[in-house]
């Protein structure tokens, strides 16, 4: 049954709104099974709502074009969040464990996560992550996984990513009057990630730059831990918007330059290389050049990038990222993009394909990375019920085996084990809820 558990990934764009239906398959790949995209036109700004009224027709238009494609009955969607108001913290917890017969349990790292969930934020922020990075035992650092170690001090090495309330409630609001339910809100680079790189690069070290139409989401792995995570407030179409200026044409119109003609080297473009564009009505045709293209182009990429390679610097990761950077999003496309990171950076540069995970399907439509979020999102969220699921089995199992008299401390950490089965089992129930929901197809 889990390995048929169908999930929906909705990313909420600056420029488009994407639903993607997918279920896990055979050999631990995805079967894409629907895709539905429409224009956002206008509803979100730099990856927030600004308009609720043109975010939600844009997302029922979305979840109709998937489900229609899908032939699958779309309840409940897993969702992207990002922003310029996305921040990130590292922060250090620690719990003295009273019981020191007992190894180190899932309950002990539960409750070292949830007291990070109490931390102060700033004003109107609200924790949205709370991610591990390595474990302490007793002084000893470095420790990834210290379930089933001995110790009386466990401290843990966090990184918690923010957002703020008022943007995570719109979107709450706006997939909510749509008819449908969310999942799981989920920060988008980390969705992206889960499309686009690959075990070796996780390990190795490796930055992931996300283009989209607002913003240039930025996740920074080593080690298969996320070190660092930034939101830079610009993206394609602050590019569309510079040529929109610069050689004075209509937004469409600049949009198309971009994606047809545009570099982001200007030195690979030919001086006498001239693109005709229609006039507006009685005029004639205006003549651009591509070189100038190329140019006004190349000042804006750059930029974004000089941002990305702030980030990489801040993070304290540079000398430690084999893995160089995958560039993935909308951004992606333009031409020569790798060969400019290359240059800022000095690091080694690919463009991210959501493919790698995807078994059969609509693999050919949605291989673009303008779909790696959404994909990711999808992935994401079958890894994440996998996990529940199996985790609720091995609550289950431990129940069955039978006990001898149990200390104080013993039946403590029992209580609290019944709660987190009770959690999961709640869980399960509305899982099995959802299958009876899909259609068969």
């Amino acid at each position: 049954m889990a390995e048929q558990k169908i999930i929906v990934g909705l990313d909420i764009g600056t420029t488009k709104i994407c639903t993607i239906v997918g279920r896990m398959g055979e050999y631990g790949k995805v079967d894409i099974l629907g895709l539905g995209q429409v224009p956002t036109n206008g509803g979100v700004t730099r990856g927030v709502v600004s308009n609720i009224d043109k975010t939600v027709n844009a997302i029922i238009a979305s979840a109709e074009q998937a489900s229609q494609n899908s032939n699958v009955e779309i309840n409940r969607v897993h969702v992207g969040i990002a922003g310029a108001h996305i921040n990130s913290i590292q922060h250090k917890g620690m719990i003295i464990r009273n019981d020191v017969e007992n190894e180190i349990s899932q309950s002990d790292l539960d409750k070292l996560e949830a007291d990070m969930y109490k931390l102060s934020v700033n004003p109107g922020d609200k924790i949205i992550h709370v991610l591990p990075q390595d474990f302490t035992v007793d002084n000893e650092p470095g420790i990834v996984d210290p379930i089933g170690m001995a110790g009386v001090k466990l401290e843990g090495n966090y990184h918690i990513i923010t957002g703020q309330i008022t943007a995570a409630k719109n979107i709450h609001k706006c997939v909510e009057k749509s008819g449908l339910k969310v999942s799981e809100l989920t920060l988008e680079p980390l969705a992206s990630s889960e499309s686009v790189l690959s075990d070796e690069e996780l390990e190795a070290g490796v930055v992931l730059v996300d283009i989209g139409g607002g913003t240039t989401d930025v996740a920074i792995f080593h080690e298969k831990i996320i070190r660092h995570t930034a939101i830079i407030p610009y993206g394609g179409n602050i590019i569309t918007e510079d040529i929109r200026e610069g050689c004075n044409v209509m937004k469409h119109q600049a949009e198309l330059l971009k994606t047809r003609f545009g570099s982001a080297l200007a030195d690979e473009s030919t001086e006498n290389e001239i693109v005709s564009i229609p006039g507006l009505r009685g005029r004639d045709p205006k003549e651009i050049s591509v070189k100038n293209l190329s140019m006004i182009i190349n000042a804006r990429v750059a930029e974004i990038l000089e941002l990305v390679y702030y980030e990489i610097k801040a993070s304290g990761m540079e000398k430690r990222l084999v893995g160089g950077i995958v560039i993935t999003g909308g951004g992606a496309m333009l031409k020569n993009i790798t060969q400019l990171a290359e240059y800022i950076t000095g690091l080694d540069a690919r463009i991210g394909y959501p493919n790698e995970h995807l078994a059969k399907g609509l693999v050919e439509e949605v291989k673009s990375p303008i779909y790696a979020t959404a994909v990711g999102l999808v992935l994401k969220g079958l890894r994440e019920e996998s996990e529940s699921f199996n985790h609720f089995r091995q609550e289950q199992e431990e129940v069955l085996v039978e006990e001898e008299p149990m200390s104080e401390a013993e039946e403590a950490e029992r209580s609290i084990k019944a709660e987190r089965r009770e959690h999961f089992f709640t869980k399960f129930k509305a899982w099995l809820k959802d299958e009876s929901d899909i259609q068969d197809f």
